[in-house]
């Protein structure tokens, strides 16, 4: 079949000083099975070679295109900057970061899948995670699928299971794809002061449309030292951008006493999560001045909760000794290496966490 006769896909890597890695992720897209394809690079002022690295490529592929910005943007408004180049021809777009790659048959397979189900404004796939950043001898598959072999789902039913569930199925940015239009009817696609704003898009998205899912390990998702991966790690912002998410967005999936349930569980486990990371000696002032804000955002930071929940781990501590010392000598190994978070993903996407040797 002639390439021209299927449909358009625009493929865009927004990139930052990722020379290290970024010819690897250009050559993923070149050795697509799918190839009615046009490929924008936007260089957000890189000052290691990137930008070059990218126009040598273009020089040689009409369909790669370099878009090389003039001064430089934070990562969430580069990327929405990055999808304002998709092409008006496109139905379907794609992003790749800089220093991940998609494996050869990633383009072919998910718009088969959308193909097959017009209401589809989204489509994921199972990714690998590079182990070497956790610690790990295996890379891994950090988030959740469709229970096989479903490929759809309404949009409001899956997040009806992100919600109640914490079912976590749209992996990174790079793990999915977007139809075009949708894309193009909300600018800024992302918002822009959330760094989880990927989590929020989908679930504006499926407000209006459905869901489609490859059960096939299509991508490969890179940690790096001063990644904005890495900082999200340290920085422990899942919950709060889960909490965000739910507070803004969980009205239209969910009846009220379901979210009131949703809510309080969520709420417990931030509270949790801050009185682990107090009683393992995180008190710098930036990881505090950041939870806050986020909470007052929401629901409102609450010193007593806090307390209480702190109070509740070192009961929790005194009568679990065994489990404590190893959590401990874990803590301090992070705090020496923070490269060695094994237990990072897994409670950021859910109880689906797959082990793959790559």
């Amino acid at each position: 079949m002639d390439s021209r006769s299927l449909p358009h896909v625009s493929v865009v890597t927004p990139v930052y000083n990722n020379a290290e890695y970024l010819a690897e992720c250009i050559e993923s897209v070149l050795a697509q099975t799918y190839q009615n394809w046009d490929y924008t690079i936007v260089n957000n002022c890189s000052t290691d070679g990137s930008g070059e690295i990218a126009h040598r490529y273009a020089a040689k592929d009409s369909r790669i295109r370099v878009h090389d910005n003039q001064e430089f943007l934070r990562a969430v408004p580069n990327h929405n900057l990055a999808l304002r180049q998709i092409s008006s021809e496109s139905k379907y777009c794609k992003i790749v970061f800089g220093d991940d790659w998609i494996f050869p048959q990633c383009l072919e397979q998910m718009v088969s899948v959308a193909e097959d189900h017009p209401s589809v404004g989204i489509v994921g796939a199972y990714g690998l995670q590079d182990a070497r950043a956790h610690g790990m001898q295996e890379n891994e598959v950090m988030w959740d699928g469709l229970p096989y072999p479903s490929t759809f789902i309404s949009g409001r039913e899956v997040c009806r299971r992100l919600f109640l569930e914490n079912t976590y199925v749209f992996g990174t940015s790079t793990s999915v794809l977007y139809r075009s239009d949708l894309v193009r009817s909300h600018d800024p696609f992302y918002n822009e002061s959330n760094l989880h704003a990927d989590l929020e898009s989908a679930v504006v998205l499926l407000k209006t449309s459905d869901f489609s899912f490859v059960h096939q390990i299509l991508t490969f998702k890179r940690w790096r030292p001063g990644s904005l991966g890495t900082f999200t790690t340290d920085m422990n912002t899942i919950v709060p951008g889960r909490l965000h998410c739910l507070v803004t967005h969980g009205r239209d999936f969910l009846a009220s006493e379901e979210f009131d349930v949703c809510l309080a569980r969520l709420s417990a486990d931030y509270y949790n999560r801050l009185a682990v990371s107090l009683m393992r000696g995180r008190w710098d002032k930036k990881f505090w001045d950041y939870h806050k804000r986020k909470l007052n955002e929401v629901i409102g930071f609450s010193r007593t909760r806090l307390l209480a929940a702190t109070i509740a781990r070192l009961c929790r501590a005194v009568l679990s000794p065994y489990e404590t010392v190893k959590k401990l000598r874990e803590s301090l190994r992070q705090r020496r290496d923070p490269s060695q978070d094994t237990k990072h993903a897994p409670q950021q996407y859910g109880s689906g966490a797959k082990r793959v040797v790559g």
